[in-house]
């Protein structure tokens, strides 16, 4: 397990988070009612502003009855569109008008608009010093409009032709006269530009007109000669009298022409009728004859009495052979009528012909006189456009110059604006408002507390725990295996004993610089290395008995040294993170003390933690009394800096167990990863005593860079088993070491007492 891969499976704990703001309720109290009081005080001691506004409506101020004739259509139209009322907007706030306000009301005598009139103390004493510039030395007009344009608001209201003209002064009836003076100085300069542009109409087209007027008599004059020397007569509809008997006789000529077609299409139709014998009853021609009509009839008389009689005589029957001879005799006067009506078609179609040809000549000699009479209109044209665009003109300047004329006479040059509503003297400061100055300082401040006290919270690691599912989910049942049972730390006392080897006054000579509370905690002799049997000899042969069991024999480099071999190897290693684990309990955490010690006056930094349940390995390293440590910061009763204190004997520092209630502690300890990493990350090397921890407390707690020590006292079995058990979960390089032998300090060192 790396210690990147520790840090960075965690979450944010919300709940921790958010009730740093219940722990910190005070402060948050104190800072919100300091500047709640102080906004209060600002809002009340401000001086006051007064806010008045001036409607101006933008709308046609022409009458119907004397609006020019050319405008009547344009009623409906828009004066101005959007940009126009953002133009009159600017003209409106222009220096131009200002300066005709300010001098009408004699604004430049006012403090309130010259700051060189009433300069305070303190303005004049920064003016010296340089940090404020001299208002002096800008000119009085122009200190004036800047103080103006600061307190003015010009602006158009959505969706209408309305401007707004808003202005704030300390005084109400000023904040009420400058608009309306505005405004009024607005419609007057209006006014004014539109008499100008009048008489300026009028100045222009008068000699236009008289220049016009020459140029429209010579140009009709033109018109005139041309056409009298062209001969271009006119006909009907305004054309040339050519172009008129050119479209006359073509329309002759295609009447003719269908007249020849159809006679002769007739003709043609009796012609082929007769020579095969065919009916004539389908010629148009032939059924309109009377005579034909009457020979029509008469055979269909005989039909009839041929028909009566066949009833009663046989075919060959005088009569009825008579009968037929006449019939015979009425088709043969019927053909012969044909052969006439055809013969009077082709006499038609013959005439018609003989005047088509007629025609197309007369239409030849009539086409070369209307080209001719064409190119002579086409230049009798343009001399009449000219003369017309002329007159145009003409007319429209003398209607315009009688229109300026007049008005110019009459006055009457009505704005196309008006003051739609006079602005009020107001009663009511629009600033400060004390209301909402003071509840939004005490919202801001609030919120900014808030904020800062979660900041605080998170940035320092007591807000954060490890992610849900990850591999430190029951880091308070490995890293703090006797802190876990709060019940029956709760249910009886704890009683604290220093490690044997700190209690030995063999072993300890001179230590009459410690408090006396120390002095009189009960010693206790501890065995003689030179009795205590092989202890490697014991975890190999515990270790041949596991082998029965397990199919594949663990490895060891299992090795019993000294404090000192076992800080040197610390160093030369350059270890990050030393576990010790005492299965004999607190006695056996001396060496954890004393390691730390010796790699902390090689000159590294070093940090001791204690994790055992009666702070066994933390205890003589301080004063007698408890101190906050790793239960507090838990807890979120305190942060690194309160946690963190000096040995007293040394350059190390430790972390105690702490004064806060384990049950509460233990309900944060998966934040105890991260509180390592941040350790890590600021020490060189982070001595960890974790009690009689088990193999898989340790591998929760182990990472890159880490060293594992089995601290001994007394070579018996259980610290055997401990070994075996650790050397076959993983840890083969464990080594044991042993405090028999090492002499601490026995001098505090001047001015230690908590870490910085």
């Amino acid at each position: 397990m790396s210690v990147q891969s520790a840090a960075a499976d965690v979450d944010v704990d919300l709940r921790q988070l958010f009730a740093s703001l219940a722990r910190n309720w005070l402060r948050i109290v104190v800072v919100v009612l300091s500047v709640t009081g102080l906004a209060f005080a600002f809002a009340s001691l401000a001086t006051r502003h007064y806010k008045a506004e001036t409607q101006v409506e933008i709308a046609p101020r022409e009458s119907v009855y004397t609006r020019p004739a050319s405008n009547n259509n344009d009623t409906d139209k828009p004066i101005l569109d959007e940009q126009g009322v953002a133009t009159q907007v600017q003209i409106i706030s222009s220096n131009e008008i200002l300066k005709q306000v300010a001098q009408k009301l004699g604004l430049e005598k006012l403090p309130e608009f010259d700051d060189a009139l009433d300069m305070s103390p303190l303005s004049r004493a920064l003016v010296l010093v340089g940090l404020k510039s001299d208002p002096m030395e800008i000119p009085a007009e122009e200190r004036v409009l800047k103080k103006m344009h600061e307190k003015l608001n010009v602006y158009g209201v959505e969706k209408t032709r309305i401007i707004a003209i808003e202005f704030s002064s300390e005084d109400p009836k000023l904040a009420a006269a400058i608009p309306d003076a505005i405004a009024a100085a607005y419609i007057a300069g209006q006014g004014a530009a539109k008499l100008e542009s009048n008489n300026a109409a009028a100045d222009f087209l008068a000699p236009e007109i008289a220049d016009l007027s020459k140029q429209v008599k010579d140009a009709e004059a033109k018109v005139a000669a041309y056409r009298s020397q062209s001969d271009l007569l006119m006909g009907g509809n305004n054309s040339v009298l050519a172009t008129q008997q050119l479209s006359e006789l073509s329309s002759e000529l295609s009447k003719v022409r269908a007249n020849r077609a159809a006679a002769e299409a007739t003709a043609d139709g009796v012609r082929r009728a007769l020579q095969t014998g065919g009916s004539l009853d389908a010629v148009p021609e032939v059924l309109s004859s009377d005579l034909i009509q009457r020979l029509r009839e008469r055979q269909v008389e005989l039909r009839s009495n041929i028909a009566d009689l066949s009833t009663t005589l046989l075919g060959n029957h005088p009569r009825i052979r008579a009968l037929k001879s006449q019939l015979a005799d009425l088709d043969a006067q019927i053909r012969s009528e044909a052969q006439k009506i055809m013969k009077g078609l082709l006499m038609q179609a013959e005439t018609a012909k003989a005047r088509e040809n007629q025609l197309v000549a007369d239409v030849n000699t009539l086409k070369a006189a209307s080209a001719q009479a064409g190119e002579q209109q086409v230049d009798l044209d343009a001399l009449q456009r000219d003369a017309t665009a002329k007159r145009q003109q003409l007319e429209l300047y003398l209607a315009n110059y009688r229109e300026a004329a007049s008005r110019q006479d009459r006055n009457y040059l009505p704005v196309d604006a008006r003051i739609a509503s006079k602005a009020s003297v107001p009663s009511e400061a629009y600033f400060p408002k004390v209301g909402p100055i003071v509840g939004a300082a005490f919202a801001a401040s609030l919120l900014i507390m808030a904020i800062v006290t979660l900041l605080r919270e998170l940035f320092s690691g007591r807000a954060m725990r490890p992610a849900t599912g990850s591999r430190f989910e029951r880091i308070d049942e490995v890293a703090m295996p006797h802190v876990a049972q709060a019940s029956d730390m709760v249910a009886m006392p704890v009683v604290r004993q220093e490690p044997a080897v700190l209690r030995d006054p063999v072993l300890r000579p001179e230590m009459g610089n410690r408090p006396a509370a120390a002095e009189a905690k009960p010693y206790a002799t501890m065995p003689a290395m030179a009795e205590a049997p092989d202890m490697v000899a014991m975890a190999e042969a515990a270790a041949a008995k596991q082998t029965a069991v397990e199919p594949e024999p663990v490895h060891s480099t299992l090795g019993e040294i000294d404090v000192e071999k076992a800080a040197e190897k610390l160093i030369a290693s350059g270890a990050a993170r030393a576990i010790f684990v005492s299965p004999e309990g607190d006695e056996a955490a001396a060496s954890a003390v004393l390691v730390a010690r010796e790699v902390a006056d090689a000159g590294l930094r070093v940090l001791l933690l204690d994790l055992t349940a009666s702070g066994a390995a933390s205890r003589p390293m301080l004063d007698s009394g408890l101190f906050p440590g790793i239960t507090n910061l838990l807890a979120s009763e305190a942060q690194f800096s309160d946690v963190i204190h000096a040995d007293l004997y040394s350059d190390c520092h430790v972390i105690p167990v702490g004064t806060a209630d384990p049950v509460r502690a233990m309900r944060a300890a998966d934040r105890l990863p991260i509180i390592m990493q941040s350790l890590t990350t600021a020490y060189d090397l982070v001595v960890v005593e974790c009690g009689p921890a088990d193999a898989q407390g340790i591998s929760r707690l182990t990472g890159d860079a880490t060293e594992v020590f089995l601290s001994m006292l007394e070579s018996d079995d259980e610290v055997a088993q401990a070994a075996v058990k650790l050397i076959e979960s993983g840890y083969p390089d464990l080594t044991l070491v042993t405090p028999l032998g090492h002499e601490p300090p026995g001098n505090p060192v001047p001015g230690r007492r908590t870490a910085a």
